[in-house]
């Protein structure tokens, strides 16, 4: 559910261009003011393109759409996370098969979870990507069922949330855990700075 402050108040200082409630939760969190204006954009990689170069490009398109979309002259910020094992990018899964599929892949293992966020204002165009390895520990059988049961990994690139029940698989991260949760605080800074769109706003210090 989207917070009051990002729904309704009418001054705002950035486009959110996601309708995904972790990064509304975690630009609130940081304090800052902005608008949802969720991007519609084609998510298919190209032919040829590196997992780096796919999760740059669609934040980047993401923000763009986010700014051309909206009139005005706030800064649009978008964002995407893949799921990497094996080389191959998991996204969301289709249904249970799918979910018990990736999750076979993880189960006692690293993957890599690749969060690149941008920001463009109409006039300057950046990107900042994060890479965090996650090791899951080994997932039984009747986890995968019960964890599917609980509806959490619909949606979910790689079929877990780690900010939900899917941490209890998680044995370690290195790396940007807000990045794993799809939007990595310290890039997201660095990005809001330079563009200077304000941070603390409406918090009590």
């Amino acid at each position: 559910m989207l917070s009051e402050r990002s729904n309704h108040d009418e001054s705002f200082d950035l486009i959110l261009a996601s309708a995904s409630p972790r990064r509304v939760d975690i630009l609130n969190q940081i304090g800052v003011r902005f608008s949802v204006a969720p991007a519609d954009i084609n998510e298919s990689q190209l032919i040829n393109e590196s997992s780096a170069e796919f999760v740059c490009r669609l934040a980047s398109q993401k923000a763009k759409t986010g700014y051309d979309s909206h009139i005005g002259s706030q800064s649009a910020l978008g964002a995407d996370t893949i799921v990497l094992c094996d080389e191959q990018i998991f996204g969301k899964p289709k249904d249970y098969s799918d979910s018990k599929r990736m999750l076979s892949q993880l189960s006692g293992r690293a993957h890599k979870v690749i969060s690149a966020v941008a920001i463009n204002n109409g006039v300057e165009s950046v990107v900042l990507m994060s890479e965090t390895s996650v090791i899951f520990r080994i997932i039984s059988e009747q986890e995968f069922l019960n964890y599917w049961s609980t509806g959490e990994p619909v949606g979910k690139a790689g079929s877990y949330a780690i900010q939900g029940l899917g941490s209890i698989f998680v044995e370690s991260i290195q790396g940007s855990y807000s990045g794993v949760v799809g939007l990595p605080i310290a890039e997201t800074c660095r990005l809001l700075r330079h563009f200077k769109v304000p941070i603390w706003q409406s918090l009590s210090v």
